[in-house]
């Protein structure tokens, strides 16, 4: 059973409409403290209102939230200094330096962290002096990131951190949001890149329609673990492939047949993407 006194965020029945339309209709939501957890679905599947919800910027039309042990909406603050939230602020930032942008944002908070070691916790102590208009696309993010966690926040919210991002700039920015993760800083991470989500999350959430169709890891999430495997092998006529649950018995006999090696043998289940599409099945045209 969960632990619920460990929980970051803890969402019941969570409802929201703007006319007609309901964009979030009941989530259920539990987050632990340290988890980094992933919220995917579609353009329009009530994604965007849930995170802003949860950070106080909306206002809900039934359900309970509690982030940090209190209401969003009621509270002060100094629970707002306990959360950092990375906005693309950056894009047309003022004729600053990175380290002034950094050191403005520190004052608004009660005990933020030292600035410079912000600057060189992102990666970016080799630019501190330069102006924002000298920056790359990855290093405006990664400058974005720092205005999100010099508060010292303990829980963070990311918003397509990395859209736009070449391969490379992505992947170090994996390794700067792992390495707050593993400093103790809860993420909730909302992404279109299912790699993102598999490399990045311990636990991941699907909504589509305004509802979770389902909550788990990334390996386990709708089953995918037990789903049966595909084996695939080159045999005498060209191109084979079996779907079966004993992948492993297959294998053997294989195996036994080839007298060792199988030509192009390969083992497949359904990725986190076939198990994303599946549970948003047909509700990607739904308006949020």
């Amino acid at each position: 059973m969960t632990d619920r006194t460990l929980a970051a965020v803890r969402v019941d029945g969570l409802r929201k409409r703007y006319g007609e339309v309901t964009a979030v209709g009941g989530v259920d939501l539990e987050i632990q403290r340290g988890e980094v957890f992933a919220l995917l679905g579609p353009n329009g599947a009530g994604k965007t209102t849930t995170v802003e919800i949860l950070e106080g910027y909306r206002r809900r039309d039934g359900g309970t939230v509690q982030v940090l042990g209190e209401d969003p909406e009621r509270a002060g603050r100094a629970w707002r200094a306990r959360i950092g939230i990375v906005l693309q602020l950056t894009a047309e930032g003022p004729e600053l330096s990175v380290r002034e942008m950094v050191r403005q944002f520190a004052d608004l908070y009660p005990r933020p962290r030292d600035p410079d070691e912000v600057i060189g916790l992102v990666g970016l102590s080799a630019k501190s002096n330069s102006r924002l208009q000298k920056l790359s696309g990855g290093q405006l993010r990664r400058l974005d990131v720092a205005l999100g966690i010099v508060g010292d926040p303990e829980l963070l919210f990311l918003d397509e951190p990395t859209t736009g991002f070449d391969p490379e700039a992505r992947r170090q920015f994996w390794t700067l949001i792992a390495g707050l993760s593993s400093g103790g800083v809860t993420i909730l991470l909302t992404t279109h890149y299912l790699d993102e989500a598999e490399t990045l999350a311990d636990r991941v959430a699907v909504i589509s329609g305004g509802r979770i169709r389902a909550t788990g890891t990334p390996a386990g999430l709708g089953g995918r673990a037990a789903r049966a495997a595909t084996v695939g092998w080159l045999g005498d006529d060209g191109p084979r492939r079996v779907h079966t649950d004993e992948p492993t018995r297959v294998v053997a006999e294989l195996g036994a047949r080839f007298g060792g090696e199988v030509p192009g043998l390969t083992v497949t289940r359904p990725t986190l993407e076939d198990i994303y599409l599946e549970l948003i099945g047909d509700e990607q045209g739904e308006a949020q």
